[in-house]
């Protein structure tokens, strides 16, 4: 069966058919040129940058060249927002040595790359992108000095089986209420340095999105959904009550993790892996209240079920269903999502897989009302000017597409820097034939 990413219309067509998986496609993209007000912000159009991280921060946590030039490639995209990558919040919950970290001593160099990337889109667009930066702590996947370090919510068989972590790396309550402060100082960091707003990070099994999955831990974060929710809610409301008005406070939320109950988030408790988003909804619900007006919805664990998170064409194993299957399942949960919370904004996850048929289905799930803005991932390593070629001339050019060869991870396992090997050869091409010849 075809697992090639789709590079003319009538492949996506042919496929989808034969599948059964009936993606809606619209002819014309024109919705993805409307403007969008989110809380006090405008996007000028449907399309955002995903949080992409680069790997390639100072070790003392400040964007570098790379960075640099990442998001100057970024702000000349045209694309409306810019989910800016994982920022690390405390030392010991960077993801690599080289994840960026925001702190007082750094906030000079934070400021004047939010600058540089406004700058920059107005000048070559003509507006400027609404910026949010990703704050984070990587839980069990901490690794700041090289090693792995991890911290976790609590020992979980489907990834430790018969070698469970050590006792002492199960964070107290007493930490995670460390935690919940430096992610609201954090936020508050964040406005300062002239981001638009911040996203408490809560997914891909980093420290908040395990905890929503905590069912069988004790005390005040694990057990009751309330609990298991509390980190998250509480480090939003926090954020939200020191910032001032014009500042969103979000999340990029996992509201379906794909691992069997009590394991993951999303699931239902008695039909394996079956999504259940009953929680999911209850919690966005709750944050709509609190005050946040725009999420941005994914699934899964890139280091486990990659699949689920990012359907590929080449990876690590293959997946016991078709990509364009595991697209359909975030673009379709993403929607039911929207229909219990309709005032909330929402931004979708999982297109790169579909090529050249990205624009033509997002379209038509947000003409349906279906979700707000369509977020591209990978496809902005290989592609950043994928926005204006959209709003342009309502097509993505197949000779710049992603081909989800996973390649880009493949650098980021290996400890180096992440980009595209094959579009953006140069750099990265160079690189990967170092790491790997």
């Amino acid at each position: 069966m075809n697992r090639k990413v789709y590079l003319t219309i009538d492949d996506f067509k042919k496929q989808n058919k034969e599948l059964g998986t009936n993606l809606p496609f619209s002819e014309n993209t024109d919705v993805l040129k409307k403007s969008l007000s989110i809380g006090s912000k405008t996007a000028q159009n449907r399309l955002a940058c995903q949080a992409m991280e680069g790997c390639d921060g100072t070790f003392d946590g400040k964007p570098d060249e790379l960075t640099k030039r990442r998001y100057e490639r970024f702000s000349k995209g045209g694309a409306s927002v810019i989910w800016f990558e994982a920022t690390a919040v405390m030392e010991e919950g960077r993801a690599n040595p080289r994840q960026l970290f925001i702190n007082e001593n750094n906030i000079d160099a934070f400021k004047k790359q939010v600058e540089d990337i406004k700058e920059t889109a107005l000048k070559t667009n003509g507006f400027e992108p609404v910026v949010i930066m990703q704050a984070t702590h990587s839980g069990r996947y901490s690794k700041p000095q090289g090693k792995p370090a991890p911290l976790i919510a609590y020992n979980n068989p489907i990834f430790e089986k018969n070698s469970p972590v050590s006792p002492d790396r199960i964070v107290t309550d007493k930490y995670l209420d460390k935690v919940k402060e430096a992610l609201i100082s954090g936020s508050l960091l964040a406005q300062k340095a002239g981001f638009d707003g911040v996203d408490i990070k809560c997914c891909h099994r980093y420290l908040n999105s395990e905890l929503l999955s905590a069912y069988n831990r004790d005390g005040r974060y694990g057990g009751s959904l309330e609990n298991r929710t509390r980190l998250l809610r509480e480090s939003v409301k926090g954020a939200i009550e020191v910032s001032n008005k014009d500042f969103l406070v979000s999340s990029r939320l996992n509201v379906y993790d794909g691992f069997v109950y009590p394991y993951g988030f999303g699931v239902s408790p008695d039909k394996g892996t079956d999504m259940d988003l009953t929680e999911a909804k209850w919690l966005i619900n709750e944050l709509y209240k609190y005050g946040v007006r725009v999420l941005n919805i994914t699934m899964g664990n890139p280091y486990f079920n990659p699949h689920v998170n990012r359907p590929f064409a080449l990876g690590g194993y293959v997946a016991d269903e078709h990509p364009l299957e595991g697209v359909k399942r975030v673009l379709d949960g993403t929607a039911e999502i929207k229909d219990a919370v309709p005032d909330m904004k929402l931004i979708c996850s999982a297109v790169s897989y579909l090529g050249v048929a990205a624009p033509n289905v997002v379209a038509s799930y947000i003409e349906n009302n279906k979700f707000d803005i369509a977020g591209f991932g990978r496809t902005v390593f290989a592609y950043p000017d994928f926005a204006n070629d959209i709003i342009n001339t309502g097509k993505m050019n197949k000779d710049k597409c992603c081909i989800c060869c996973s390649k880009c991870t493949e650098i980021m396992r290996s400890g180096s820097t992440p980009g595209c090997v094959i579009r953006d050869k140069e750099i990265y091409g160079e690189l990967y034939k170092k790491i790997f010849s």
